[in-house]
């Protein structure tokens, strides 16, 4: 329980700011019918999860096969979380700004493909962020772990979606500036946490 819910907190921390993937999931919810709304949320947590787990599974393999990268990873992945905290502290994202929507599913699933799979920041992040906590957390804990940072993944795009549909007139930039304030604050913690488990 208590990796599963620091997989669940973490991952909260990590999806939670607001990047390319929330804003087509926010801009969708504002512009689209809720149903359609749900299938691009739904979309883009299946392709958040399936980078998630590439990212903890393959880094994983790696640090099993060359032992001595575990505590670089752990120095770098620490140095590296704290940084994307302090980024997405700093960050002012503009829900004003126009998000192109597309209405075919095959379109909405090559774009959440894109804010995805084919986003540098998101890979390189999510590799040296999971790839530290692959290094950190016991081998038999491992599956709760990353259980509960995907779980993250699926509530916060499902409840975004619900709360941007619910609320539409009262979403705002400061809201999404406090939204990041918190999250980077999170992901600092757990980059100091991190740090510490390595001393």
């Amino acid at each position: 329980m208590e990796f599963l819910l620091q997989g669940l907190v973490l991952g909260f921390g990590y999806v939670a700011p607001i990047g390319m993937q929330n804003l087509y999931v926010i801009n969708s919810a504002l512009r689209e019918e809720r149903l359609k709304a749900y299938r691009v949320a739904f979309t883009t947590i299946f392709f958040d999860i399936s980078l998630a787990l590439a990212c903890f599974f393959g880094i994983g393999l790696l640090l099993d096969k060359v032992p001595f990268l575990k505590n670089a990873m752990i120095i770098i992945g620490s140095i590296v979380v704290i940084y994307i905290g302090y980024g997405i502290i700093k960050s002012s994202p503009d829900i004003t700004k126009e998000v192109k929507l597309e209405k075919d599913y095959f379109k909405i699933v090559r774009d959440t493909f894109t804010v995805t799979w084919l986003n540098p920041q998101a890979i390189i992040d999510g590799s040296l962020l999971l790839g530290g906590y692959n290094a950190y957390v016991p081998e038999e804990y491992k599956i709760y772990f990353i259980l509960g940072f995907c779980l993250a993944s699926f509530l916060w795009f499902s409840s975004l979606t619900t709360i941007v549909s619910l609320f539409k007139t009262r979403i705002d930039n400061r809201l999404i500036k406090w939204i990041n304030i918190i999250c980077g604050v999170i992901i600092i913690f757990f980059g100091i946490k991190l740090a510490i488990s390595l001393i």
